[in-house]
Formats: structure tokens, sequence, C-alpha cells
């Protein structure tokens, strides 16, 4: 102990780089612990930072705290990047209905402070730190603490109050949400891998996928038209890619300026509901195959790197022109779809490009089809993504007629920041990409850092609390804040809304915003399929938590 009371005293950023890893390590081994296969995940890390937070040397404040606080942006950011290409189109299709249940999670929480406030004596300035401790949302409690900042005649240990709940409020919630999720999930006998299958499977059937036809030219209007201004053409999405010429056994390629005669044999690809409306304009379906058929053409997958094609469409690209090369489909975040003219290309993009062997390798190197790039991270857009997140998040703004502004804070800011950059792709020459295995290592290292922080921070007075006659009450209370709104809406979505599992884990993650939650919740599933929904509600319930706070305060303490 006397090597790390002097390596504090002399050098405290080594020893809380010291005392940090020490909790990452202890609490990712106590997190791997898998009993009746069930595990905490990174979630282990904050009870390791509660024990030697209670046990071991303080950390600099101000060093704890920016750990804490650039652990929770690098997670947040990295969720966002990830979410973004999709983010919209989740919203659209569900968003409602979850940003409704999350919005009642948060007023029944508030809901159930108020009315342990007004019936078992709770301290009105202990309530508002359990509010924000048992919803795990530390933006609240900072509004909180400005709210009362502005109220006269606050005493200094009346103003401490809320912190002290909060720290004590805040493990207990996160424990609280897990056993939620749990509980849900033993009581509708829900199996979570199967749950997640379930949802992949739907996510796939709600995005229709593409199919090819062969078709014999047969409509004598079409003959000698170009196969770019076919009727129909744009309004179905389909894409021709090859022909076979009438009385020839060649099959080319199909570009727009490719002309049509009456007995060709052209490969239409699109969906089901557009190729048959394709069919009716062009003719039948023939048995012919000119997939194998013999010729010089073939088929390859490239992957947009070259920034110099980035932001133009595949038309202005004019690769049937050049090369003489057909694009008939383009994968862009696991969605597949037709390669519509229209379409601008994004960074990562996997277009399909049928045309002879050599004029592929131009195209090849046009679009760039660098693995070493896809694979690389390119810093700069991260830090300039997180530095506008930054800005986002500090900025005040008047929302109801509050006596006090209200802000996304550090958390809410940069994730939309990351999700607006996210389903840009690119502003210029800066691409907002991040690989896979560096989006999750992003996020690894953000919420263990951030929930090392709080454990050490909560751990300093946890236990003296806790272990009083005060301090159990609030323990008690801070569980009821947590689980009661959780289970009523969770058995409200389940039994009333049907709502897979999956998406319920990251719907009361997000209306907690607590990414421990959602953490133990992607491990519970196996994928990442409730970062979803988490996202999808986060930003809402972010400001929704911060404004119920203020107005809690102004209720309970004027």
């Amino acid at each position: 102990m006397s090597f790390l009371e002097h390596l504090a005293q002399t050098q405290p950023i080594a020893h809380a780089i010291l005392e940090l890893a020490l909790v990452a390590v202890l609490g990712l081994a106590l997190g791997s612990v898998t009993i009746r296969g069930i595990r905490l995940g990174t979630a282990g890390v904050l009870f390791a930072g509660i024990v030697i937070g209670h046990f071991g040397q303080r950390i600099d404040h101000q060093i704890l705290a920016f750990s804490k606080e650039f652990g929770l942006i690098l997670f947040v950011f990295a969720i966002g990047l990830q979410l973004g290409p999709g983010f919209f189109a989740a919203l659209r299709r569900q968003g409602l209905r979850l940003n409704l249940l999350a919005a009642s999670v948060v007023l029944l929480g508030a809901g159930v402070t108020l009315v342990l406030t007004g019936t078992a004596g709770l301290d009105p300035f202990a309530a508002l730190g359990i509010f924000s401790g048992a919803t795990t949302n530390t933006p609240s409690l900072g509004a909180t603490q400005q709210v009362l900042a502005t109220l006269p005649q606050v005493a200094a240990d009346k103003a401490a109050l809320p912190a002290l709940a909060y720290a004590l409020s805040y493990p207990v919630a996160i424990a609280g949400i897990i056993l939620t999720l749990l509980l849900l999930a033993a009581v509708f006998r829900i199996d979570p891998r199967r749950e997640a299958a379930a949802f992949a499977a739907e996510e796939r059937r709600a995005i229709e996928p593409l199919e090819h036809m062969h078709l014999i030219v047969e409509n004598r209007n079409l003959d000698r038209v170009p196969v770019g201004e076919l009727p129909g053409l744009r309004e179905t999405g389909v894409v021709v890619s090859r022909i076979r010429s009438a009385g020839e056994t060649e099959v080319r390629s199909a570009t727009e300026t490719t002309v049509l005669h009456v007995g060709d044999v052209i490969l239409a690809v699109g969906t089901h509901h557009g190729l048959e409306q394709f069919r009716r304009v062009v003719g039948s379906v023939t048995g012919d195959d000119l997939t194998q058929a013999k010729s010089n053409v073939t088929y390859r997958r490239l992957v947009v790197t070259h920034k110099a094609v980035l932001g133009k469409t595949i038309g202005e690209l004019g690769l049937g022109q050049l090369y003489g090369v057909t694009v008939p489909r383009l994968r862009r975040a696991e969605v597949e779809m037709t390669a519509q003219p229209h379409i601008r290309l994004q960074f990562g993009d996997v277009v399909a490009v049928v045309g002879p062997e050599a004029a592929l390798d131009q195209v090849a190197k046009k679009l760039g089809n660098s693995l070493k790039a896809l694979n690389e991270t390119q810093f700069i857009p991260i830090f300039l993504g997180i530095a506008l997140g930054v800005l986002a998040g500090v900025q005040p703004f008047n929302l109801l007629g509050l006596p006090v502004p209200v802000r996304l804070g550090l958390a809410g800011g940069p994730l939309l920041a990351a999700i607006l950059l996210g389903r840009l792709g690119q502003i210029g020459r800066l691409v907002w990409y991040m690989p896979a295995t560096t989006n999750l290592a992003f996020r690894e290292l953000g919420i263990t850092l951030f929930l090392a922080c709080v454990g050490l921070e909560a751990g300093e007075r946890f236990f003296a609390t806790a272990l009083s006659a005060t301090g159990l009450r609030w323990l008690l209370m801070g569980a009821t804040v947590t689980i009661l709104p959780l289970l009523a809406i969770g058995v409200v979505a389940r039994v009333a809304w049907k709502l897979n599992f999956v998406t319920l884990c990251g719907l009361l993650a997000g209306s907690m915003t607590d990414p421990p939650a959602l953490a133990f919740a992607n491990a519970l599933a196996g994928s990442d399929a409730p970062t979803v929904s988490y996202a999808t509600v986060y930003p809402l319930t972010m400001l929704l938590r911060i404004l119920v706070a203020q107005v809690l305060a102004i209720a309970l303490c004027t």
C-alpha cells in the first residue's frame, strides 16, 4: 500500500492508469464467468470498480471525470457510426411505437419518484438523485444540480444530497435493469438466441430480396430500342445485366446503349414485384440461362474505396459507356439493392459488376477495390465527428419556458452526430467509415473505461451509505424506480404488441440511456440486434430525462 500511496502522491496519472487497468482486468474476468448460460460481460467492471473503490486508493477527481466522459463518448460515437446508415429506415418502420414505449418508461419513473416522495417520506433532494441514478442518466443529474443552483436558500448539505443518492442508486440500477431483462426472459420463457435469429429473419423479410429473370424480347415496340430507354425500367428498379442477340450464341454485358431486337434474350435483376412488371412490358420468361452460357462475360464484386468516386452517382460514372460493363447490384450496410443510376456511392459499398475480364480490371482500379483501405481506420474524420458531437452536446437551448437551459450532454451530442455522419457517409474527402473490428474495439474500450470510473466513484461511499438505515431505504426506493416502470412496459410491449425480445432489450436499455445494459443485452442475444432499438429511442429519451429531471427539481424543491 505504501507504494500505491507514494505513486498516487507523486505520479497521479500513472496511479490512475494502474488502478483503472486493475479494475478492467478483474471486472472483465468477473464478467466472463458463466452461470447457467448467463454472464455479466462488461457490466462486471462496474462491480469490480465498486469493490476496489472502497478498499483502494482514491484517483484524482479530474482524471477520473475525464476518463469516464471520454469512455462514454467513445462508446456512443462508435454505436452511432455503426447504426447511421440504417437508422432512419428503422425509425420509419417502428420508431413511433418504440419512442412511445420509451417515453412511458421515463414518465412512469418520474411518477414512482413522486409517489415515494409523498408517501414514504423520501427527502425531496435525495429523490432527485435517486431519479437520475435509478435511471442511470448522468446528464439529468447535472440538469438537476443546475436548477438547484438557481433556487434561493438551498443549504449546502441539501444541495449535496442528489449526488450522493445518485452514486448509491446507479450501481443498483444497472443490476436492476439486467435483473429485469432476465426476469422477462424467464417469465415469458424466451430463448434470446432464438429471438435474435427471428429478428434477423424479420429484418431480411422487410427488405425484398433481389432475384433474376431471363426474358425473351417479344414486344415489337421495343425493336431497336436502347436498354436505357426501355419503358418501366426506372419505375420497376430493374437492371438489365446480360444479353444474347437473336440467332447468336455469344453472351455479352448489356449497357444502357445496347440496342434490343425482337428475339433477344436478356438477364434482368430486380425484386420479384419489379421483375413481374418488367416482364409484362418486354415479353415472356425463357428457360435459357445466360449465366451458364460460354462467353467472355464474367461477374465480380468490387469494393468502393477510391475517394475520387465517392459521392458520385452510378450514372455519373458512366461505367457502361466507358468500359462496356453493367452494374446490376449494390450492397450497403448488409442491404442489397439494384444499382439504380441515381444512387450515390459511399465508402465500403460493394458493387456487382458484369463484363469482360479485362474491363472488370479497369473498373476495379477506378472504384479502388482495396481491402487494405477497407480495413484502415481514418482518424481525422472520427475525431472531427467527436468534436462536433461534443459541441452539439454542450450547446444550451431553452425549452418549454424552463428556467435552466437544456443540453444534450456528452452522451447525446456525440451519438446524434455519429448517427448523422454515419448516414451521410462522407463530406468531400472526409469519410466516416469504421471497420467492424475497430468499431467493436472502440465500444468495448469506451464502456470498460466508463464503468470502471463509475464503480470507483461510487465505491468510496457506497458501503458506508448502503449499510446505513437511510442508505438501505434509498437502495430499495432506487430499485423500485428502476424496476417497476421497466417491468410494466416490458410486459405491455411483449403481451400487447408481441415485441421481439432483442428489440425489447434495446428499448428498455435505451429508455434508461444505459450502455452497460445494452452491452449485456448484446451478450445475452449473441448479436448486436438490440442496438437498433436502443439508438432509435436514445435521443428522445435523453432529452426527455433531462427535461423531466428539471421539472421534478422545480416541483419538489420550491
